[in-house]
């Protein structure tokens, strides 16, 4: 079996919990995508280390645009995309995710990789506490449309910028406004559509002086990863999206906590 067969492979089994993930907490995958994928290309030595992160990061933006697709239709089928709010959200984090898109190649890896790994704990520090605080949570009201897409942008941006879909970070903002967690993670992955479109754009472009389609790449993009992890996290994001239908909101936000802190020792260590 060439390496090449085998890697894509590998990247199957990664897509296919990396589905599950995206359809049950609305993350888009990317949490789970950007460390693993890292350790893959760096075992077939696809690329030299220096330039194995924002690989990672780009491929897995594009691989999201799937997983996201097929998550948000399922969330949408169970009326948990609140339409309302959307198109609001959406727009600040194409702003910000087309921006950081151009921005990668600026950008040190270890500057990434610190970024990704602080600010995922934080978001999972402050998601367990509201997780188990006892009383009822404190009520906030959602700001202003325009200032909530102030709000996305730099969501959005810093988003693109770890290759996540948003989720880890769009879910804590809308839950912290006191939006349905449920409806929180619908919105997240209906926005990660948009991120991955946006900061895909940005990583392909800003590749393309680096790397050639002969050599299996779309700028920043591994198109043989790409096609590994999306043949099998399409079909497995819908039920992830069923199962938030019968899980306890407590329960969701610890699996939420648990795996952001699991990514960011990854991330920060591996």
């Amino acid at each position: 079996m060439s390496e090449l067969v085998l890697l894509i492979i590998y990247c199957a089994v990664l897509g296919s919990g990396v589905g599950f993930l995206a359809g049950l907490l609305g993350i888009g995958g990317g949490l789970v995508i950007v460390p693993i994928l890292t350790l893959i290309l760096l075992h077939f030595q696809v690329l030299p280390p220096e330039q194995v992160v924002v690989t990672a990061i780009a491929t897995s933006l594009a691989s999201i645009l799937f997983t996201s697709t097929s998550s948000a239709l399922a969330h949408h089928k169970n009326g948990n995309v609140p339409w309302d709010l959307a198109p609001w959200i959406m727009t600040g984090v194409a702003l910000g995710a087309l921006v950081s898109g151009f921005m990668a190649a600026l950008l040190p890896e270890q500057v990434v990789r610190v970024v990704f790994a602080v600010s995922v704990v934080l978001i999972a520090l402050k998601m367990f506490y509201s997780s188990t605080k006892g009383g009822a949570p404190k009520e906030r009201s959602l700001p202003r449309k325009p200032v909530l897409t102030i709000f996305t942008t730099i969501t959005g941006g810093l988003s693109a910028m770890i290759g996540i879909g948003g989720g880890a970070l769009l879910v804590p903002l809308l839950t912290f406004f006191s939006l349905d967690i449920k409806k929180a993670i619908g919105c997240a992955s209906a926005c990660g559509i948009v991120i991955a479109f946006f900061g895909s754009i940005g990583y392909i472009s800003s590749g393309l002086e680096y790397f050639s389609l002969s050599e299996g790449f779309a700028g920043f993009v591994y198109l043989p990863a790409l096609l590994g992890i999306v043949c099998t996290s399409w079909f497995t994001a819908p039920l992830g999206a069923k199962s938030v239908q019968h899980l306890p909101v407590p329960t969701i936000k610890k699996i939420f906590a648990g795996l952001l802190v699991v990514m960011a020792a990854n991330m920060m260590f591996g």
